[in-house]
């Protein structure tokens, strides 16, 4: 491991409170080891994640509880067909001054105003309101009655969207689909930790999470990311990874998979997370290893395929590990 020593210092104290805070998520999480790593980039990148996957796989569970591990403040917003964007941002109210009588309107936060959010089922509010979320992620910031409030940082947005239910849901757009970081699938439970979780929730038993990771040592985690140096050959690595998901290119390689393919957000995703991922697995600088890990969970929601690929039964994973095996560093 290169740097200077102070830097050096910082990443050996990450690495330890977030291997204490993934021993702490195992008390009450049982598997789901891979997309709580990605949670935890993504956290580290000031990145959003959407966690998508049926009912009982533990999302809400696994964002409330890091809610509680984290000593950062936390809301929960359940996402509903009548929500509307007040209900999130806040309000202003009118009140009056007892001693002089006069009425003034005072604003009133909302749910948004906090560092972790869990949104529940995001596509089931209107696109109004998908909208005043958008604007949080992107500009850290809302909008209320024509004023501006900035949201205090570190500020997460952990969304969940179940993948069956469609009806009476809103798709979210593009836009909003771009300022995710990662798009995680969860999977079934193996065997053995699917007994193990009706063993553990089947028992009268509660657990108190011990807060580890506050405000202030989450902010200089962040800006250590940011430092971390990454050698010019990885970018470009990264960058040729993303213009490879782009239909003229794919087209030109003889591929006629994708309509429509990643931005550039993409790649600063990829090499933030590669950064994230070596720091988190004691080392100063990323590799090919720690690109190539980011590559689905950024480029995933990133891409939409034509129908020649659902023809020939492409999914956007193949797609993907495709444009891996024919792009070397």
């Amino acid at each position: 491991m290169s740097g200077n020593d102070q830097d050096i210092r910082l990443a050996e104290e990450m690495v330890t409170l977030f291997g204490r805070l993934r021993q702490e998520l195992a008390r009450v999480i049982i598997g789901q080891n891979e997309i709580i790593e990605l949670i935890i980039i993504a956290m580290l990148s000031r990145g959003h994640a959407l966690l998508i996957g049926v009912p009982g796989l533990a999302k809400t569970l696994i964002v409330r509880s890091l809610g509680e591990i984290l000593n950062l403040s936390f809301s929960r917003i359940q996402f509903t067909p009548d929500i509307m964007p007040t209900d999130i941002t806040g309000t202003d109210v009118l009140e009056e001054n007892r001693t002089t009588g006069e009425k003034s309107f005072r604003f009133l936060p909302g749910p948004l105003f906090a560092n972790l959010i869990l949104a529940d089922e995001i596509n089931r509010t209107p696109p109004k309101t998908q909208a005043a979320l958008l604007e949080a992620m992107q500009e850290y910031q809302i909008t209320a009655a024509g004023k501006k409030y900035q949201l205090q940082p570190p500020f997460f947005v952990l969304a969940t969207q179940n993948p069956i239910e469609q009806e009476g849901t809103y798709p979210l757009p593009e836009a909003q689909l771009d300022r995710f970081m990662f798009s995680l699938w969860l999977d079934y439970p193996a065997f053995e930790e699917e007994v193990a979780i009706v063993e553990q929730t089947t028992q009268e038993r509660q657990l108190e999470l011990q807060p580890l990771i506050n405000q202030e040592q989450m902010l200089r985690f962040q800006n250590l990311v940011r430092r971390v140096p990454v050698a010019r050959p990885l970018t470009e690595y990264a960058v040729r990874l993303v213009k490879e998901t782009r239909p003229d290119i794919q087209n030109r390689n003889g591929k006629k998979w994708i309509r429509w393919g990643a931005g550039p957000r993409a790649a600063q995703y990829i090499v933030l997370g590669a950064k994230a991922r070596a720091l988190l697995n004691g080392r100063y600088t990323p590799d090919q290893d720690d690109v190539q890990a980011m590559a689905l969970p950024v480029l995933r929601h990133r891409i939409i395929t034509t129908y020649a690929a659902e023809a020939e039964g492409m999914t956007i994973g193949m797609i993907i590990d495709d444009i891996l095996k024919r792009i070397e560093k």
